[in-house]
C-alpha cells in the first residue's frame, strides 16, 4: 500500500486551488442530505423534503443535492412528498448505526424500505463479525441484503473508525466491495473518531485497486463530522488524487452532512445562509 502521509501531503497541495465556487458547487451536488436523529417526525422529513423541493426555484444558479437520507420509516413520507425525481430517497437499515441483530431482522428492515420507497440504502458492516475474524459472516450479510433490496443501491459504511488500523480498514473496504457493495462509506456519524482522512486515503486505494482488478467502480462516501468546506474539500482532494476526476459526481462521490449544504450555500452567495 501507498504511504499514506505522501499521498494526504498531495492531496493537500490540491486543496488550495479547489477552494473555488465550482468544487463547492459540485460538493453541493453530491450530498445526502441527511436528518437521523431520535427525535424526527414526519412533518420534520416532510418540511425537510419540501426544501428540497423549492431548491431549484430558490436557487436556480446551484445543483441539486444528491438524496434525502433518513431512517426507514420515513422513506415513505419522502417518497409521498419528494417532487424532484433526480433525488434519490436513502435510507440508513440493518438495525443502524449498531448492526448488533438478527441478519432476518436486518434483511426484513432493509427490504421493507425499499418496498417504501427508498433506492439507496446505507448499512453498516458486521463489526461483531469482521473483528472477531468472522469474514465469510460479514461477508454473507452484506450479500443477503443486497439480495433483499434488488435493483436499490447499497452503501456499506464500515465504521473506520472503530476499525482503526490501516490494514483492517483495507480489508474491509475489499470485502464489502467483493460482496456487492455499490459504495463504501466511511462512518455512521455516531461513534468517535469518525471520518478521518487517513481512512479516506485507504478506502480509496483499495476502490481503485478493485477496479484495476474487476473494472466494476464503487463509490466512496465520507461521512460523520463534516460539515465545514474546508472539511469536504479536504475529502474531495483525497478522491481526486488517488482516483481522479472521473470519480468527483454524486454517482461515485457522495457527502453524508447535514449541516454542510447551508455552509456551503452560505459561501456560493457571500451571506449566511441556513435554508436547510
Amino acid at each position: 500500500m501507498e504511504n499514506i502521509n505522501n499521498i494526504l501531503d498531495e492531496a493537500a497541495g490540491r486543496e488550495r486551488a479547489n477552494m473555488a465556487p465550482e468544487v463547492y458547487a459540485k460538493c453541493l451536488s453530491c450530498i445526502d442530505l441527511t436528518s437521523l436523529n431520535s427525535t424526527d417526525t414526519i412533518a420534520k422529513i416532510t418540511s425537510m423534503t419540501n426544501k428540497v423541493n423549492s431548491f431549484k426555484t430558490t436557487f436556480p444558479a446551484y445543483p441539486q443535492v444528491a438524496a434525502i437520507c433518513v431512517y426507514p420509516n420515513f422513506a415513505s413520507t419522502v417518497r409521498e412528498n419528494l417532487k424532484d425525481k433526480d433525488v434519490q430517497i436513502a435510507v440508513v437499515g440493518g438495525v443502524f448505526p449498531s448492526s448488533q441483530s438478527f441478519l432476518e431482522v436486518k434483511v426484513a428492515e432493509c427490504k421493507m424500505a425499499v418496498e417504501q420507497g427508498a433506492n439507496e440504502v446505507d448499512v453498516v458492516l458486521a463489526l461483531n463479525h469482521f473483528l472477531a475474524g468472522q469474514n465469510e459472516l460479514a461477508a454473507r450479510e452484506i450479500s443477503e441484503i443486497k439480495k433483499a433490496i434488488g435493483a436499490a443501491h447499497l452503501k456499506v459504511i464500515l465504521e473506520s473508525g472503530s476499525i482503526n488500523e490501516p490494514g483492517q480498514i483495507y480489508k474491509a473496504s475489499m470485502l464489502a466491495m467483493e460482496a456487492g457493495a455499490h459504495f463504501i462509506k466511511t462512518s455512521t456519524g455516531k461513534t468517535e473518531p469518525a471520518a478521518t482522512p487517513e481512512a479516506a486515503v485507504v478506502m480509496c486505494i483499495a476502490i481503485l485497486d478493485y477496479f484495476n482488478k474487476t473494472g466494476r467502480k464503487v463509490g466512496f462516501k465520507p461521512a460523520g463530522g463534516i460539515s465545514t468546506p474546508e472539511d469536504v474539500v479536504k475529502y474531495f482532494s483525497i478522491v481526486q488524487t488517488i482516483l481522479g476526476d472521473q470519480w468527483l459526481h454524486k454517482k461515485l462521490f457522495r457527502i453524508g452532512a447535514s449541516r454542510l449544504a447551508n455552509s456551503l450555500l452560505s459561501l456560493l452567495e457571500n451571506r449566511d445562509v441556513s435554508y436547510f
